[in-house]
């Protein structure tokens, strides 16, 4: 990924990234024992792995000069391994509506951070391609929702913590692209493998992976978490935060579509007409964005 990328390829790349993201779901139902925590060890122990071999054929000498002492490069790879650890601990304790339905905070958090604490001021037609992609992942999933006292509500509280983190990657990434000497965020992501791998590992014993599962968990480390994240940060050193945070929100509707074509679960008409809402704010956001900077 030696080039900078337009911005239409950057809108690729990055559709393209929630695409391989959005796999989780059909992959992880081929497995048949490993649970929890210790899917969570394994995937980011294989991500670790594939970033092991990935990131020294992208970046070959350039890996000698990390900037280890940028607090910034730590700050992203801290945001990775949260994003890569926090998903599938909420999952442990609320439904995965519950989940889905938090995590849709994403492009408010981004937005909000890049307002007041970036300085940035938001287009109109931003806020409102935020707010009616809300209100349609809302739609989607209002009717699964469930907000009881104790564990659901603990688990909601411990998701907030991805679109948090992916608020505060995305920011400090577009961030950095300003400066003189762009930090270079791909390594990063390897350093959030190694940590989500130190924290779940004590959590993931005794494994009970079979075989096969290992298998589909080593997919998972290399497709759907380190080639993507890769992708997601290369996309992100063109593309405005807020625009990465809206884009990412596809992962939902291809996860979806997903499990509509490989395990033959219909959406039902709820689902369509949020989804629709959602492809809608997007494809007008980018439009008017265009228009904006066409004039």
């Amino acid at each position: 990924m030696p080039y900078k990328l337009s911005h239409a390829q950057a809108l690729g790349v990055m559709v393209l990234a929630t695409l391989l993201w959005s796999t989780a779901g059909v992959v992880s139902r081929q497995m048949t024992h490993a649970q929890g925590f210790e899917v969570t060890f394994w995937r980011s122990f294989f991500t670790l792995v594939s970033l092991s071999v990935l990131l020294p054929l992208l970046k070959g000498r350039q890996l000698m000069n990390l900037p280890w002492r940028d607090k910034t490069f730590w700050l992203s790879g801290v945001c990775w391994s949260v994003m890569f650890t926090a998903f599938m601990l909420a999952l442990t304790m609320t439904t995965v509506a519950n989940v889905l339905i938090t995590m849709a905070m994403g492009p408010i958090f981004t937005a909000l951070l890049s307002r007041f604490v970036g300085g940035r001021r938001l287009a109109l037609h931003t806020w409102l391609a935020i707010g009616v992609s809300g209100l349609g992942m809302t739609f989607m999933f209002v009717s699964q929702v469930q907000v009881d006292a104790g564990q659901h509500l603990q688990g909601m509280c411990v998701a907030l913590a991805v679109p948090f983190a992916g608020a505060v990657q995305w920011n400090v990434t577009h961030h950095q692209q300003a400066a003189a000497q762009p930090t270079d965020f791909m390594p990063a992501v390897w350093v959030g493998a190694i940590l989500s791998s130190i924290y779940t590992a004590p959590l993931a014993l005794p494994g009970v992976a079979s075989s096969n599962d290992l298998v589909w968990l080593a997919v998972l480390g290399f497709s759907q978490l380190a080639l993507p994240c890769l992708l997601a940060v290369w996309a992100a050193q063109v593309l405005k935060s807020h625009e990465v945070a809206l884009l990412a929100l596809l992962e939902v509707l291809f996860g979806i579509a997903w499990a509509w074509l490989g395990a033959g679960e219909t959406p039902t008409l709820a689902v369509l007409l949020g989804g629709g809402l959602v492809l809608g704010a997007l494809a007008l956001n980018e439009v008017a964005s265009w228009r904006v900077s066409h004039e």
